[in-house]
């Protein structure tokens, strides 16, 4: 009785079905190169930014913040919007680095820096994710296509071969189906990845935007840092003097 199997499928399949095994083998190492890649980052993002904000808000000044700013390395996004806001808050209030973006006032002007290096933060969060919602969507269908594929070739060597009975014909129309498995195997794990690491940038973006409001109030308004970024950061560290 002759062995079906996977080995036995790439042996005998075609130039066709190996391009489209070539193609799943592809995005599949896309997508867990994006998976491992973007993990590992924004778990180094997360852990800078709560290191960073945990300085920001125990700083006595602004001014204490920028000088820390400039002896260590800008390496999270919250660092780099408190960077810009207070780049934006000395161009503002110097007379003599008045040009056309601060003609609108500082306030203004403030909050197009902010908002602008909040959009920067979320295009740079999104590179990768369109590999990982292309992978979900059409490795089932490559899969299929490859299935259908090998199932026509199949059944054309069956009939070329007069032998049409059951056992002839079950063992190379299962071992097609290969190529729908390999395509789900390719697409579940790139679209569970796809929306964890959407969810991640929602959250990641919101916390961002509220910091945003808190020191755009710290510049703009000259309030105490009590604001609610600061207020949920000492509730969430109750050991801190």
């Amino acid at each position: 009785m002759e062995a079906f199997g996977f080995a036995h499928f790439l042996e005998h399949t075609d130039t066709v079905g190996r391009c489209v095994l070539l193609l799943l083998l592809l995005l599949s190492m896309a997508s867990w190169y994006l998976i491992i890649t973007k993990s590992i980052a924004n778990m180094l993002a997360k852990r800078r930014a709560d290191i960073f904000l945990k300085d920001f808000w125990v700083a006595d000044s602004l001014q204490q913040v920028n000088e820390t700013l400039h002896k260590n390395p800008i390496d999270n996004a919250f660092a780099e919007l408190a960077h810009q806001a207070l780049h934006a808050a000395d161009d503002g209030r110097n007379p003599a680095m008045h040009k056309l973006a601060t003609a609108g006032g500082l306030n203004e002007y403030l909050t197009r820096v902010l908002r602008n290096s909040i959009d920067q933060e979320a295009s740079k969060n999104e590179n990768g994710l369109t590999v990982l919602a292309s992978t979900g969507s059409s490795a089932p269908f490559i899969g299929l296509f490859g299935t259908v594929w090998a199932i026509y070739n199949a059944l054309v060597q069956i009939g070329l071969s007069g032998q049409g009975t059951l056992d002839k014909v079950a063992g190379p129309v299962g071992e097609a189906l290969i190529m729908t498995a390999v395509g789900l195997a390719v697409a579940i794990p790139a679209v569970l990845a796809y929306n964890a690491l959407n969810r991640r940038n929602r959250v990641w973006l919101s916390r961002l935007d509220a910091f945003a409001h808190d020191i755009y109030s710290v510049i703009a308004v000259g309030e105490k840092p009590n604001t609610s970024a600061a207020i949920r950061f000492v509730v969430n560290n109750p050991q801190m003097p």
